[in-house]
């Protein structure tokens, strides 16, 4: 009778660090996404996790600052239709600096993923500006921006309030100020023309909608604003979009039917 004296062992420590992160992420109670409760963490690198409904939705990590990314994806969901603040909830570890060289995150979302949990980690969630070539493809019907489409009616409150009360202003600041108050991506070509034109003064409590109307009613042709399902993007050029939903062109405002 032989006896076996050896045998191969093999330690996966990456395996081991992605099962005590999700035991300690799974030992914490979610928050409801608040920006008080965001404001409440240390401005310390870590991974987080974001539920919807209580259910686990996105992975993500914070290389300096946890409250700094989490907010962002709060301020992104505050811009979008067919989801509420109210529906998200977040839980997160700090995490040591060192730590990010495994990828931590990467270790979660392996682990969840066999679950069939974390969709949004695969849908384009976490993208900020995709980039102008990728205006011109066919938005996925299981991506988030499709799912949760950009709110052309979100609230731009106190846009340009520091202005003074002149009746109107340059539509180079109208522009500006409302790419860093939309908590979407309003990309758009750059024109020394913007300096020239001078525009009424929006009012108080003025949505996106009104101001892209607004700015699109006073450029010439062939100037073009497009609202996509995730972002706003406005060119020297009339062009049809295949993931379009509404096209300001002059004074014309085109809705697109979804086919």
């Amino acid at each position: 009778m032989s006896l076996e004296n050896h045998a191969e062992f093999k330690l996966s420590i990456t395996k081991a660090l992605g099962d005590q992160l999700a035991a300690a992420l799974e030992d914490l109670t979610p928050a409801p996404l608040t920006f008080e409760n965001i404001q409440a963490l240390r401005p310390l690198p870590g991974v987080y996790q974001l539920y919807k409904d209580d259910d686990l939705v996105y992975v993500g990590k914070a290389d300096r600052s946890l409250p700094r990314r989490i907010e962002k994806h709060f301020r992104k969901i505050s811009g979008r239709t067919n989801i509420d603040l109210s529906e998200m909830s977040f839980t997160c570890l700090y995490v040591d600096e060192d730590f990010g060289a495994v990828a931590p995150e990467r270790l979660l979302i392996n682990k969840h993923r066999g679950r069939g949990e974390v969709p949004w980690n695969y849908n384009g969630f976490g993208n900020n500006d995709p980039g102008k070539r990728r205006d011109t493809t066919e938005v996925d019907a299981a991506h988030f921006d499709r799912a949760y489409p950009i709110d052309l009616e979100f609230e731009l409150a106190e846009l340009l309030s520091d202005t003074g009360t002149d009746d109107t202003v340059p539509l180079a600041s109208l522009l500006s100020a409302t790419k860093a108050a939309l908590p979407y991506v309003f990309r758009y070509e750059a024109s020394k023309i913007f300096d020239e034109i001078q525009v009424p003064h929006p009012p108080e409590g003025v949505t996106a909608d009104k101001v892209l109307r607004l700015a699109a009613s006073h450029l010439p042709a062939p100037w073009q604003i497009t609202a996509l399902p995730g972002y706003v993007i406005m060119y020297r050029k009339a062009e049809e979009y295949p993931s379009a939903r509404r096209y300001y062109r002059g004074t014309d405002v085109v809705d697109v039917v979804e086919q």
